[in-house]
């Protein structure tokens, strides 16, 4: 009983030194965020391949896979605290309609070019899933229900990259669109919130135009994160079912993961009980911090050949979906019009 007891102590204490490199990125990422307004997500991912070479380590690696894995699930599942649904009564059917129908299609959209150009069914999951809901957290979320494979590592990274890269780039041209095309405030909100990838980025493109753009464009983001469980569900689902899967000989995922429970569960409680705004504020901050650790440790895992070799088709296919999505929405936005 004892000797159990110590093994397990053991086994816990040899994912200390991975997660606290991993923990030490996070952090640094912040600090750049922070105070020099690059994208936290994407510094992580940079700082920790500078470290790749930790992952050699045998001290360091189990805490790695531990940060890469569980503080990943962690950090997903406490984003069901920043969505409630209030926010489909507060937007109204017809863009609720629009805006899930904009990611289904861009989903079903990748997964059709990625097969056609030869990357794949799960690929073309991961990315247009990424695209679809919310960049780099759905990247994450995604690839935990995925099969592992020996390109899985490199192929989350790719996505993230490129996926917080375009966002950085929609928030710098996506207003000047909007104003262009002579848009409402609800015009633009929907248009930015429902085709910008990360949650920040939306911030940032929504509120440079006015406040009441921001409001909107951050409500539509916010429906967007909180169909990142369903959809999940669904992929796991489609996932399970595909030959692809059964040809990879891969382990079958369980229909509900235990991390998109939790995200449904604090949605729930969020939805039903007013809890006070620092608590989501608190909660939103800690999981926003390990999902920092979990790219950090995903970042340490891959190495920058391993990227290269993913080839321009893939880069391209992610512009694509991009491309598509907003096209989705601004053809919408143009026929309501």
């Amino acid at each position: 009983m004892n000797q159990s007891f110590e093994s397990q102590l053991k086994s816990l204490g040899s994912y200390r030194g991975g997660i606290l490199a991993a923990s030490m990125v996070g952090l640094s990422a912040m600090f750049l965020s922070d105070h020099y307004g690059a994208p936290s997500m994407l510094m992580a991912l940079l700082l920790g391949l500078a470290l790749n070479f930790l992952y050699e380590d045998t001290v360091a690696k189990p805490g790695i896979e531990f940060s890469a894995r569980t503080i990943l699930r962690m950090g997903v599942a406490l984003l069901g605290l920043r969505v409630s649904w209030q926010l489909l009564s507060d937007l109204g059917l017809q863009s609720v309609t629009v805006v899930v129908a904009g990611m289904l299609l861009t989903i079903l959209f990748g997964v059709a070019l990625s097969r056609l150009i030869g990357r794949g069914l799960n690929f073309g999951i991961l990315t247009g899933g990424s695209v679809a809901i919310c960049g780099a957290s759905a990247a994450m979320a995604i690839a935990a229900i995925l099969p592992r494979n020996d390109q899985s590592n490199q192929n989350l990274t790719f996505t993230v990259v490129s996926v917080t890269l375009l966002s950085t780039l929609a928030m710098i041209f996506y207003p000047m669109v909007a104003e262009l095309l002579i848009m409402d405030t609800t015009e633009a909100g929907l248009f930015l919130g429902g085709t910008i990838h990360d949650v920040a980025q939306v911030v940032g493109a929504g509120y440079s135009m006015s406040d009441e753009t921001g409001d909107v464009s951050t409500v539509v983001k916010l429906l967007r994160v909180s169909c990142l469980a369903p959809i999940v569900v669904f992929l796991t689902i489609f996932v399970r079912w595909s030959k692809k899967t059964g040809e990879e000989g891969q382990a079958k995922t369980p229909v509900l993961p235990f991390f998109v429970i939790g995200f449904l569960a604090l949605a729930l409680v969020n939805s039903l009980v007013p809890l006070p705004d620092f608590v989501i504020t608190l909660f939103t901050e800690i999981s926003r911090f390990f999902l920092l650790i979990a790219i950090a440790a995903v970042g340490m895992k891959t190495s920058l050949g391993q990227i290269r070799d993913v080839g321009g088709q893939a880069i391209l296919l992610v512009v694509a979906e991009t491309a598509f999505l907003a096209l989705l929405i601004l053809s919408y936005i143009l026929w309501a019009a």
